[in-house]
């Protein structure tokens, strides 16, 4: 006649197996909890959805800002057009999109949207021509109010 386990000792690895399960969900849920996503020593900071187009022919080299809080600007050498980018641009930041014509020439306009707002537009025309679209932001504090005393 074979051996059979005890009972005990199917309880025990059945209860080990559970409790091995048990924290491994766990530990996925608290990863998902702890991980932002944003890179270590990242602090976060209120920003505005922004959305730059280039529209024209040919090429354009185009900058523009994004979610650098320095105020560093994103450059694109010789884009083909038409050319559209959402990003976020912290607040206090100008959101700002700038377009040179390369050698050849031609015409290309820039174009400016804060949340889906409308902002400005520019043109830039001839042999490295030149514009810029650039607007404000509130600032990422909140302004003081009351009377001076």
């Amino acid at each position: 006649m074979p051996k059979s386990e005890s009972a005990s000792a199917r309880d025990w690895r059945s209860l080990t197996v559970a409790a091995v399960l048990v924290a491994a969900c766990g530990g996925l849920v608290l990863y998902g909890v702890l991980d932002t996503g944003d890179k270590p020593g990242e602090p976060r900071v209120p920003a505005a959805a922004v959305t730059y187009e280039v529209t024209g022919e040919g090429t354009a080299d185009i900058a523009y800002q994004g979610r650098s809080e320095a105020g560093n600007a994103t450059v694109d050498k010789a884009v083909a057009l038409p050319w559209r980018k959402t990003v976020r641009v912290p607040l206090g930041r100008p959101p700002l999109v700038s377009i040179t014509l390369g050698e050849q020439g031609g015409h290309a306009s820039c174009s400016l949207a804060v949340r889906g707002r409308h902002v400005q537009t520019a043109s830039a025309f001839g042999k490295f021509g030149r514009a810029t679209c650039q607007a404000e932001l509130p600032s990422a504090t909140p302004r003081q109010t009351g009377t001076a005393g």
